[in-house]
């Protein structure tokens, strides 16, 4: 497989719910809980796309465009947007849909750098 058919494959979709004891007293979801779902699924997509232990070590420009409401459905989906010798970033785009409309809007998006590691916690190069 390729690198372009590596980084179609290794795309990442996961839905949550924005139930209320996730959300602030706007009744909207908190940015940390939005950061850390983002965080969790640039590792699925690192993993997905190399098949390697990863860890995250930096993410870049989070951009809050749009508030997410509780009772709303979220999709997170990440794609790889680079590849190096050890390291991958990960573009993450959240999108919040209403449960009862067909009202989709792209709501937060951002870039994950994730590095590859051995058992010793040592980066490793993705591709020998």
């Amino acid at each position: 497989m390729n690198y372009e058919e590596k980084i179609k494959a290794s795309e990442t979709h996961v839905f949550k719910v924005v139930f209320p004891n996730i959300t602030n007293h706007h009744k909207t979801m908190f940015g940390g809980t939005v950061m850390e779902m983002m965080d969790e699924v640039a590792f699925m997509t690192a993993t997905r796309f190399a098949r390697k232990s990863f860890v995250t070590v930096s993410c870049d420009r989070i951009d809050f465009k749009k508030p997410i409401p509780a009772d709303t459905l979220v999709e997170l989906i990440g794609k790889v947007k680079y590849v190096g010798n050890s390291s991958l970033k990960i573009n993450i785009e959240v999108f919040v849909e209403e449960m009862y409309a067909e009202i989709r809007e792209k709501a937060v998006s951002g870039d994950f750098t994730m590095v590859a590691i051995d058992e010793e916690k040592k980066p490793v190069k993705i591709f020998e």
